[in-house]
């Protein structure tokens, strides 16, 4: 019953984004206003239905329905509920309904809004979301359906027989893991986010209302995607860390790459729409970026769900690649004539003045994250291309991607202290010794101090010395204007802090999203200073590394509905003192017949011991792999200011929020009086 409402469901949804992809966007062509109203009211109708079928597909999954392929194939009857729940997003079927409901919800707040914007730009907009809709609802209605039945055909029989297995095959063990129950809905959410500004760029060009309107209208739209987007990476790195039990958070893998280009490129665009309305400048560049951006969105969709790349994260092998391949070349061959005919639009009113400028270190910026993003992207699809040329795909490893993106993210890194602090146009030799000379000086006496207590290696050096001359530039930019608040207002510290932030939140909103990476890149640092070892011991028997002392107690092991288990009981000991009891676990599910190790971990803001057992060897003693990692901590705390960042930055003003009220209250008293 539930499986055939759901169909049903997305049936109806299909119907109705079809119809509201045509009404949005004739209803602009022919100016009829009626025509745009009744498909604004077909998005709200498709969300529904979509929110309908997923609402009974995760009934589905919850109560166990096991003659549905999609619930067999990803849960079984020992799984917690909340897994359930997160198996939605677990496989391929039921991701991409999950895809189709965000962009749908995101499709109906944008509507919701805007309903009384009288523009041509926001239907337009919403015409060109509503496609991206239909798209998926055909992915999710006639070729990857989550509500197709098992079914067996025997021999002399008239037709296929309806076939409910005893149990599922449950959730990939790697992803039973509390933070896949909030990582991928993130990561979406910051994904399929890139539609909205996408679909205003679109619509800007078709329209040709190309002043900065569309800029204004898409700013925090994209400030939200890009924030849930890093976060999901993040999260993902979170995950990464814990779950695979090889101690690191990254590895260069293709689905982790998927997710970090469209967030470089948002990046870049980010910076240079700052340009655009101050300026005027870089409008085709602009254009480029954020449709880039959205490129890369279903070129990301399209690597985890075809199967041509291997991955932890992937979904299995499918014929929907050229699906993807199809959307992707239709979409970006449109956008691009759309650019070419528009060009005498996008036209720059001003010239770069100066090297030294503001704008300059925008557009530096730029083209070093366009350079990450090639960088990632060349060695993410060269072992497609190498198998399509040669027939044996060569895996590009983590040396190479470190090897290129290393430097790149230490000029990121430089680039994120200086560039906010040059003035507009040209920057004057007393304004750089006034934002730069102190944190040069003190950042090259700590630099030298470092060299000293034996950092050697370059680029974590480096790395370490442009954290403190960035974190200082930012910091005395914040103690300049808190003096000046202090001195005209007579504030004290904390009231002309807050006020500060308050009354200018995009700047500083910004400037502690700086902040957010500088720790992050602190975090990154400690890589280089890394340690592991390995070792075999039984209860009573003990190892080393660094100055810490583990010793086994015992091994136990049992099992629950879901795997069983050894777990070792590990104390953990320095100088003599007991510092923490860490239990690192074996599992072995039984629905998927799969093992994973759950690691330990004792963490602080100096270090990470991060402790895997690995298994019993053949003498019945545990093999134990025990790794340093120094910092690690700093890239989670760095994540949680830039979240704090862009959520500041995203709030209004006061001065806007009044401004936008008195607009409200002009365009209530004008419709009234039957003047629009």
């Amino acid at each position: 019953m539930a499986a055939n409402f759901g169909n049903i469901s997305l049936s109806v949804a299909f119907a109705f984004a079809l119809y509201a992809v045509f009404a949005l966007l004739l209803g602009t062509k022919v100016k009829r206003r009626d025509l745009i109203k009744s498909g604004e009211n077909a998005v709200y109708a498709y969300f529904t239905f979509v929110t309908l079928s997923m609402f009974s597909l995760i009934h589905l999954l919850v109560s166990g329905n096991f003659q549905i392929e999609y619930v067999a194939s990803v849960t079984n009857e020992s799984m917690p509920i909340y897994y359930k729940i997160a198996a939605l997003w677990g496989g391929q079927a039921g991701s991409l309904l999950f895809w189709t409901w965000i962009v749908s919800l995101y499709t109906a707040i944008v509507a919701y809004r805007n309903r009384h914007t009288r523009s041509d730009l926001v239907p337009t907009a919403l015409g060109i979301m509503s496609l991206t809709a239909l798209f998926f609802l055909v992915l999710n209605r006639f070729s990857e359906s989550p509500f197709n039945e098992l079914a067996i055909v025997h021999a002399g029989s008239a037709g296929p027989v309806p076939f409910a297995p005893q149990d599922g095959n449950g959730l990939n063990p790697l992803l039973q893991h509390p933070v896949m129950v909030i990582h991928p809905p993130i990561l979406y959410l910051g994904y399929v986010g890139m539609v909205v500004p996408f679909s205003f760029a679109v619509a800007a060009l078709i329209t040709k209302q190309l002043s900065n309107a569309w800029i204004t209208l898409v700013r925090r739209w994209t400030l939200i995607a890009w924030g849930l987007l890093g976060a999901g990476i993040i999260l993902g790195g979170k995950w990464a860390y814990m779950e695979l039990g090889w101690g690191g958070y990254w590895a260069w893998d293709p689905v982790e790459n998927a997710s970090l280009m469209p967030w470089l490129t948002a990046t870049a665009f980010l910076h240079s729409v700052i340009v655009q309305e101050k300026k005027n400048m870089l409008r085709v560049w602009n254009m480029v970026l954020i449709i880039s951006t959205y490129l890369l969105v279903i070129f990301g969709t399209f690597l985890t769900r075809s199967g041509i790349v291997s991955s932890v994260h992937a979904f299995a092998q499918s014929s929907i690649g050229i699906f993807f391949v199809s959307y992707i070349a239709i979409t970006g061959a449109a956008c691009l004539f759309l650019i070419f005919s528009r060009l005498e639009y996008l036209k720059s009113d001003s010239e770069l003045d100066s090297i030294v400028s503001r704008e300059s270190s925008f557009l530096f910026n730029n083209l070093v994250f366009l350079a990450a993003c090639f960088a990632v992207l060349w060695g993410t699809i060269f072992p497609v291309i190498s198998e399509a040329i040669q027939g044996e795909q060569i895996t590009v490893g983590a040396p190479f991607f470190n090897k290129i993106n290393i430097p790149i993210g230490l000029f990121i890194l430089f680039l994120t202290g200086v560039g906010p602090l040059l003035a507009w146009r040209k920057t004057s030799v007393r304004s750089l010794n006034k934002n730069f000379f102190w944190p040069l000086v003190v950042a090259l006496v700590a630099g030298v101090l470092l060299f000293l207590a034996g950092v050697r290696g370059f680029y974590a050096l480096l790395s370490l010395y442009l954290c403190i001359f960035v974190g200082l530039t930012i910091t005395s930019e914040f103690a300049r204007g808190v003096r000046a608040r202090m001195r005209a207002h007579g504030e004290q510290f904390h009231r002309a802090f807050t006020q500060l932030i308050n009354k200018n939140k995009r700047r500083y909103g910004g400037y502690i999203v700086h902040f957010g990476v500088i720790l992050i890149f602190l975090g990154f640092t400690g890589n280089a200073f890394n340690k592991e070892t390995q070792g075999r011991i039984k209860a009573g028997e003990s190892m080393t590394i660094g100055s810490y002392t583990l010793h086994c107690d015992n091994i136990e092991e049992g099992e629950d509905a879901n795997f069983s288990y050894l777990i070792a009981t590990i104390t953990v000991s320095k100088g003599g003192k007991t510092l923490q009891v860490l239990r690192p676990e074996k599992r072995f599910y039984f629905a998927s017949e799969q093992g994973t190790s759950e690691v330990a971990l004792r963490s602080n803001l100096v270090e990470d011991l991060y402790v895997v057992f690995a298994g019993v060897s053949d003498d019945e003693r545990a093999v134990i792999q025990v790794f340093l990692n120094p910092l690690v901590v700093w890239v989670w705390i760095g994540t949680i200011v830039m979240v704090l960042g862009t959520i500041i930055t995203i709030l209004p003003n006061p001065r806007e929020v009044r401004l936008r009220r008195r607009i409200r209250n002009l365009e209530t008293l004008l419709t009234a009086k039957g003047k629009i």
